[in-house]
């Protein structure tokens, strides 16, 4: 089937009930059990398991083409269940430039439970490589990444990864299971922050990690799922199943608008540089199209002909777009990642990162015009 149909019916819900088309919500905490001591519904207690989470997982893991799907309560939930399976003394890559508070979870949380990381150019393959030490046991990788929306060579990855005998996870949550597979290009994990896309409205917390083989990685990131509870409740798992369904128009859209506004951008004339894979002038945007062929998702980030404050003010004269952390909801937002990210962090002050929303294109850009024409 093509994605389309997989989006609506792989998260199907069989209601044994009352027949209805739309799934029910299962809001309870424990499962009846049979007199032999068995569960025959398949279900003892809803942080191991329920229905709607088990929707979710399927549907999730059968657009990805993965074996399996777990869903937990967030993002960096998801994250650190993949993290969870590696032990004290092991040493993960994770890109130089990704998802600040990945990093910062290894970092700060794990690092002192012994956990080993380096960061690395993840669009050189050669410093990849290079980096591996021998208690290496994952690459950590994020395509497209934020906020600058690099492109990782995911093919290239797995060949590094297998080489020296490491998995290779990839946060796919701006590429979303419609417009790119990494298991399809060889990576052993998929992660989703389904707050983002899947979710699509800005109301539901989540994450999943999506496996390639059902393992004993996967066995482990069950275990840490279960026994550490960062699961989502049934009916924020009703809701993404129900994001689910409507994923690839949404993606169509979502990635059309932004590809318009990218072009634009790029001749405005106090815009410095526009980072979209879609656009040709993108380093990895021959990448960008092998791995992505169905868009390039919904996200900009716009460097501007200005200081850091005037840049911040800008995005403040912006109408339309509202100033607020996240991605992948039907309204568009824009965000000041160095601010958000503080005075470490190696984001240009001048650049701002654009979730281009559901809103008409020509109103997006007359809001751009609008405040581009203040600096």
């Amino acid at each position: 089937m093509k994605k389309e149909t997989i989006a609506v019916h792989g998260s199907h819900l069989k209601d044994e009930t009352a027949g209805a088309i739309a799934a029910p919500v299962f809001l309870t905490t424990t499962f009846e059990r049979a007199l032999d001591g068995t569960y025959p519904k398949g279900h003892m207690y809803s942080r191991n398991s329920n229905p709607n989470r088990t929707a979710l997982e399927k549907g999730l893991a059968a657009l990805e083409g993965a074996s399996r799907g777990f869903a937990f309560g967030s993002g960096l939930a998801a994250v650190n269940a993949v993290f969870q399976c590696l032990q004290s003394g092991d040493h993960i890559l994770m890109p130089e430039v990704g998802y600040y508070a990945s990093y910062k979870l290894a970092e700060e949380i794990l690092g002192p439970w012994g956990l080993e990381v380096t960061q690395v150019d993840m669009t050189d393959l050669a410093q990849v490589e290079k980096a591996v030490q021998k208690n290496t046991k994952l690459i950590w990788a994020e395509t497209p990444a934020n906020p600058m929306l690099s492109i990782t060579d995911i093919e290239g990855l797995s060949v590094i990864a297998k080489k020296h005998g490491l998995k290779l996870g990839v946060d796919n949550t701006m590429g979303t299971p419609v417009l790119q597979n990494p298991i399809a290009h060889g990576a052993d994990f998929v992660m989703h922050a389904t707050t983002k896309y899947i979710g699509g409205h800005s109301d539901i917390m989540g994450g999943a990690v999506l496996v390639k083989e059902d393992d004993e990685w996967a066995k482990r990131i069950e275990r840490v799922q279960i026994l550490m509870g960062a699961t989502p409740n049934p009916l924020d798992c009703y809701l993404l199943a129900r994001g689910l369904k409507t994923l690839p128009l949404r993606m169509r859209e979502h990635s059309a608008n932004a590809l318009e506004l990218a072009k634009r951008l790029e001749k405005h004339p106090k815009v410095e540089l526009v980072h979209y894979p879609g656009l040709e002038s993108h380093p990895q945007h021959a990448l960008a199209k092998k791995q992505m062929p169905q868009g390039f998702s919904g996200m900009i980030a716009l460097q501007v002909k200005t200081g850091e404050t005037e840049t911040r003010e800008m995005a403040g004269k912006l109408q339309i777009f509202q100033q607020a952390t996240s991605l992948g909801g039907v309204e568009s937002l824009v965000e000041h990642r160095k601010s958000i990210e503080g005075p470490q962090s190696t984001t240009p002050g001048n650049l701002l990162r654009f979730s281009i929303g559901l809103e008409h294109v020509d109103d997006l850009w007359a809001d751009l015009e609008q405040a581009l024409a203040t600096i």
